[in-house]
């Protein structure tokens, strides 16, 4: 963002530093699919069945999400020595505390959808208009 060297000056936060040490947690706040799988996971633990069930998440894509969500300390993996093993996924006290901020994401989401799909159409409707060429003066 622009030369500033400290944009806390201008009520910037730290994470609008590369090298700010929050940089990570926020693009783990930015991930689809770790957003949406702590989302099933407030309801209560899963299996891994039952998280696939996330509408167009592929396994690799919710692998790799509980993996970073366990990795940062949001949610735990437990195995159980059943035949075959039995494996569940449930947030942490860390994970629960997340989902306040996802609660108010999908609010804002639903109560101003309507109008972010309008300013979607009316900016594609202007995008896709012809454009004509400016033509210099005198040519006529």
């Amino acid at each position: 963002m622009g030369t500033c060297d400290d944009l806390r000056q201008y009520g910037g936060a730290h994470a609008y530093f590369q090298t700010c040490p929050s940089r990570p947690v926020l693009a783990l706040l930015t991930s689809k699919w770790a957003l949406l799988t702590v989302g099933a996971l407030q309801q209560g633990p899963l299996r891994f069945n039952a998280l696939r069930r996330l509408d167009g998440v592929t396994q690799k894509m919710l692998t790799q999400a509980l993996r970073t969500l366990e990795r940062d300390g949001l949610v735990t993996r437990t195995v159980y020595p059943t035949i075959p093993p039995k494996v569940v996924y449930e947030l942490t006290e860390l994970g629960h505390s997340l989902t306040g901020l996802l609660t108010a994401i999908q609010d804002w989401s639903e109560e101003h959808r309507d109008e972010v799909l309008a300013a979607r159409g009316t900016y594609d409707r202007r995008a896709a208009a012809e454009v004509e060429p400016v033509r210099p003066v005198g040519d006529q």
